[in-house]
């Protein structure tokens, strides 16, 4: 192999070996500790520290998947048009932002990356690459999306026409205020959407009986609706762990070659 293939597997989500996930875990460190800064108002000494080795890990990671876009593009036979086009990858983009901010600090004449403190979160982002869970379950949201769109739609039609039912159905005035308990489409559809969700702030909640009624159906419904995705993701993530050990398995498995006669 290559120096640029090993880079490639060593940067690889889908690969398997020891080094790629010292990699993951690394990686994994410095998105911790750059988004550290960020739970603190206070700028310490050691918050630079750890910025300057995120920035350096997510600009050396950056290049390595530069380096290796032909590798890993889905048009291997154009590898002058994957160099030219990975920095326009979503993820690519990201990428870039991320380090940005360290480049502010080593000089203030990166004017750009002042809103520095805005860039870090993008780094949050960067945890899908190398969390091995999330990636399984992106791949589960790909796989089954057509489903899962499916479901969203009908949640959002079902709450689009609670919240009318609701917004006509509920006249009560609010002693406090004087004004309607849903004093506009947007108060019922918001109302609607807690209570899809089973979620009930309190802030909005209708005081006729009529109005309960139709609470109660809808919290019953939201029930229903809100379990459909969440069964389908469960049972597309088995299906992706057991897609994964079984290709595992297989790349273990040492080719024989043909007996001698």
């Amino acid at each position: 192999m290559t120096l640029r293939e090993h880079i490639r597997d060593l940067v690889s989500t889908r690969s398997d070996n020891l080094y790629s996930r010292i990699y993951d875990g690394v990686m994994l460190f410095a998105i911790a500790i750059g988004i550290i800064p960020l739970m603190f108002r206070e700028h310490w000494t050691i918050f630079w520290y750890f910025d300057i080795f995120s920035g350096v890990c997510f600009l050396l990671d950056y290049l390595f998947r530069w380096m290796t876009a032909d590798l890993t593009s889905k048009r291997p036979r154009h590898p002058v048009v994957a160099f030219l086009t990975y920095p326009f990858r979503p993820m690519a983009i990201i990428d870039l932002l991320s380090i940005l901010p360290t480049f502010n600090l080593i000089s203030n004449s990166f004017k750009i990356a002042r809103v520095s403190r805005l860039l870090r979160l993008l780094r949050v982002i960067k945890v899908v690459r190398y969390y091995e869970p999330l990636v399984i379950i992106l791949a589960v949201i790909q796989r089954q999306g057509r489903i899962l769109w499916t479901v969203f739609s009908l949640a959002i039609f079902y709450i689009f026409i609670t919240a009318l039912i609701m917004f006509n159905a509920e006249v009560e005035i609010n002693p406090e205020t004087g004004e309607y308990l849903f004093d506009s489409f947007f108060d019922a559809f918001y109302w609607a959407a807690c209570t899809l969700t089973t979620v009930g702030y309190g802030d909005i909640y209708p005081a006729s009986h009529v109005g309960r009624v139709i609470s109660i159906i809808s919290s019953m419904v939201g029930i229903a609706i809100i379990a459909l995705p969440s069964g389908i993701v469960t049972a597309g993530y088995i299906d992706e762990l057991r897609s994964r050990k079984e290709t595992k398995k297989k790349q273990k498995k040492p080719h024989r070659g043909n007996a001698p006669l």
